[in-house]
């Protein structure tokens, strides 16, 4: 069980509880008024949040495609998608920098 901390708590308490988080892996709810308001979470945990949610994602977007694929026996090559977005070589490359984390400004 996750611990619950008001916001009051939490000021008084913050660098501790950031020390849970950080070293110890403890998840700790932060509620205000009587309801659940925000999480403070190690960043190891948000990296595997953001995959799991990435990956799930990725799953509905395969599956959308198919559900498409399976609608309708149209095809558009994939040049003239590109085409039709304005997707240049170079905003593709960027784009596949950017999802990879190797964009520099």
């Amino acid at each position: 069980m996750m611990d619950r901390l008001n916001v009051v708590e939490l000021r008084h308490s913050l660098a501790d509880i950031l020390n849970r988080a950080e070293y110890q892996g403890e998840r700790i709810i932060i509620h205000r008024r009587g309801k659940d308001a925000a999480a403070i979470i190690s960043i190891e945990d948000l990296k595997l949040l953001e995959r799991l949610i990435e990956e799930a994602e990725d799953r509905l977007d395969i599956e959308a495609a198919r559900t498409a694929l399976a609608e309708s026996d149209d095809r558009i090559p994939y040049t003239e998608v590109r085409r039709r977005l304005g997707l240049t070589d170079e905003q593709e490359a960027r784009r596949s920098r950017s999802r990879a984390g190797t964009e520099t400004v």
